[in-house]
């Protein structure tokens, strides 16, 4: 990846510099969502960043958007808020029809409409993503959508869904993921009810349940059964796109940590000065170093169309573990005050644990590696 995009990321830290600590720490409190932030973003076009020219956007590579990702987390913000915009854009612009793309993408590069909320877990499935309940049926020029959605971030704040659900059912198909297929939701549609979930961290997810919700036939993405297909395309990208950020929640916690090293003076020296301080600090940023040349990686074999699977499973995990090593660096480094909300580490602290979690566990990730790389028997 030769392009990193200099300017992007200045001006991304102009940005964030007019939405400091305070303006997080007031939303996290009231678990509200970051709309000025947003619309900042918007309107400076960086939200239109992989839309073609044509359609109103700057028409980047992913590497356009893992840029500027990372800066915003660099920045000690959090792109949570909008990222799905990002990694649900590949979908439509690798499989979509030319009609939508001129429906939607002008609009969504413009700013008016959101395109936030990716519906595809469900409780009882988890990440058994083929073994979804939520039924679409085809009935003369629409579909009529039953089901549920679980852990759908941004659904209140989102004008359009991407969602996954069932055109054929599971034992009527030769390959469990066939009969999958992608549509893209107005979200203001009757037979749509939303739950905000209350979390851990302010991310604004929701339950989202259909009860009889038509969808016109032309908001169906692609060819319909093949859905789960283009649905991985989008999910090497979300796992590209949050690997950029935790490399940017590293960056941000090493250096929190090493700013706070360099003043906290402690029996009249600065802690840092000590090796129990450093190394932890100095492995942190080794291992971030590392696993930015695995996002890097990935980013590289996307932008050329190859296979990347593993490459995007790797960035995920390798970089989500060491912001995760270096989150807990930083705060073992501010000692009690890393646990006071001005400092700003407790946020970043338990939004960069997500990552263990979502958009896929560590544990999903490895098996994948084992099977398909390694060779190894099936475990699941």
């Amino acid at each position: 990846m030769s392009e990193t995009y200099p300017e992007i990321r200045e001006s991304i830290r102009a940005l964030c510099g007019r939405f400091p600590g305070e303006y997080w720490r007031a939303l996290d409190r009231a678990r509200e969502y970051p709309s000025d932030f947003v619309k900042a973003l918007s309107d400076a076009g960086m939200l239109a960043v992989l839309i073609p020219e044509e359609y109103g956007g700057s028409g980047l590579p992913i590497s356009g958007a893992a840029a500027i990702l990372e800066e915003i987390h660099a920045s000690g913000a959090n792109g949570g808020a909008c990222h799905a915009q990002m990694y649900t854009m590949g979908t439509i612009l690798r499989h979509g029809s030319a009609e939508q793309k001129a429906r939607f993408l002008p609009k969504i590069a413009a700013g008016e409409l959101r395109l936030q909320a990716f519906g595809v877990t469900e409780p009882s499935v988890g990440t058994d993503t083929t073994a979804i309940r939520t039924t679409a049926v085809k009935k003369g020029d629409r579909y009529i959508v039953d089901g549920q959605k679980v852990w759908t971030s941004r659904a209140e704040h989102s004008d359009l869904m991407l969602l996954l659900a069932r055109t054929s059912p599971r034992e009527q198909v030769a390959k469990k993921s066939d009969g999958l297929s992608v549509f893209v939701v107005d979200m203001k549609s009757k037979g749509l009810t939303i739950k905000p979930l209350r979390a851990m961290i302010n991310h604004a997810t929701t339950e989202v349940f259909f009860d009889g919700l038509e969808v016109p036939e032309e908001n169906l993405i692609g060819v319909e059964g093949k859905g789960f297909r283009y649905i991985l395309d989008g999910m090497n990208a979300e796992r590209i796109l949050i690997g950029a950020e935790c490399i940017g929640d590293a960056k941000w916690f090493t250096a929190k940590a090493s700013d706070y090293a360099k003043s906290r003076v402690v029996f009249g020296r600065p802690i840092g000065q000590n090796q129990g301080i450093q190394f932890p600090i100095a492995q942190a940023y080794a291992r971030m170093r590392a696993a930015e040349l695995m996002v890097r990686e990935a980013i590289r074999l996307y932008e050329a169309h190859e296979a990347c699977g593993p490459e995007a499973n790797m960035a995920k995990m390798l970089a989500a573990e060491a912001s995760w090593e270096a989150a807990n660096a930083c705060l073992q480094t501010h000692g009690g005050f890393g646990f006071a909300e001005e400092y700003d580490v407790e946020r970043k602290f338990r939004e960069t644990r997500l990552y263990q979690v979502a958009p896929i566990s560590t544990n999903l990730i490895l098996a994948h590696l084992a099977e398909h790389v390694l060779g190894l028997p099936r475990s699941y």
